[in-house]
């Protein structure tokens, strides 16, 4: 045997055929994280169940279905009558002041100065009343100045209850009705219209308009006071001119409502107005002055 195939032999310890040296094979440490991520797919198929819900889907199952209760559906009511009311008010308010709106600078300043001319008017008559009351205070036969102001005052009653005649300025207000369209509402807008720029007379084709006439449609024609009569309608104003013409012809006015109905309008200034048709002197069945 050559020295080649001799195995080396170590003193002391006995002959045997030397082994290949055995690696150890080291299991690498999981880390926490690792280790968790393994548990959780590990376990994962046992402890399989129902997704916990989303945000999102905890929303929607809290607002639908809506659950409803009386005092919210009272409210819900409440306030869509509040904004029902509310939009009405301002559609009325759009309709009312259209014509205004789209008036001309014109007809703007002329409304002005009628509207100053009324609070000029409340004004002197607030004065007169006050002059009264300071001659009813200093005169030194009051029962005299008492007797003048009574006869005046009675005048003065005698017109506005259209039981004495009156003259004065004013205007001559005329509407022809060929196509038989005027109402009586049309004329009862004129003679309010009257009334608020300061008439202190009116009398219409012969009839005395007072505080408690009426006006009702008729055939042929329009009734005042059961009083029938037709086109043309003429109106006998006694007041100031100045303010009663520009009352009628105020933008969606009197005068431009009756010319949508195709009716003839025209209005005169005069410094001499006869308003002659009479009222009689009714006497209350009841009621009596309080100074008897």
């Amino acid at each position: 045997m050559s020295s080649n195939d001799e195995t080396p032999r170590t003193p002391g310890n006995p002959l045997r055929e030397e082994l290949p040296e055995e690696v150890e094979t080291k299991t690498p440490r999981n880390t926490p994280a690792e280790t968790t991520e393994a548990r959780t797919q590990q376990a994962g198929p046992e402890r399989s169940g129902p997704a916990a819900p989303t945000g999102r889907q905890r929303l929607v199952a809290g607002l639908w279905p809506p659950r409803v209760s009386r005092a919210q559906l009272i409210v819900a009511l409440l306030l869509f009558g509040l904004g029902f009311g509310l939009a009405v008010q301002v559609a009325s308010n759009s309709d009312s002041d259209g014509a205004l709106r789209g008036a001309r600078q014109e007809d703007l300043v002329r409304i002005l100065d009628e509207l100053d001319d009324r609070t000029q008017r409340l004004e002197e008559e607030k004065q007169g009343l006050e002059d009264q009351r300071t001659e009813l205070e200093n005169s030194s036969d009051q029962a005299e100045e008492a007797r003048k102001q009574t006869v005046e005052k009675e005048k003065q009653l005698g017109i506005l209850a259209g039981t004495v005649a009156a003259q004065g300025p004013g205007i001559t207000l005329t509407i022809a009705d060929g196509k038989g369209t005027v109402e009586a509402d049309m004329l009862l807008d004129a003679v309010q219209e009257l009334r608020a720029a300061g008439a202190e007379a009116i009398q219409v084709n012969g009839v005395r308009i007072v505080a408690g006439t009426y006006l009702t449609d008729v055939s042929g024609g329009v009734a005042v006071d059961g009083n029938k009569i037709g086109s043309p309608y003429r109106f006998k104003v006694i007041g100031k001119p100045q303010d009663l013409e520009p009352a009628l012809n105020i933008p969606g006015g009197v005068v431009q409502t009756l010319e949508k109905e195709q009716a003839t309008v025209t209005v005169e200034r005069s410094d001499k107005i006869v308003v002659d048709a009479l009222r009689p002197a009714e006497r209350p069945d009841y009621a009596r002055s309080s100074s008897q």
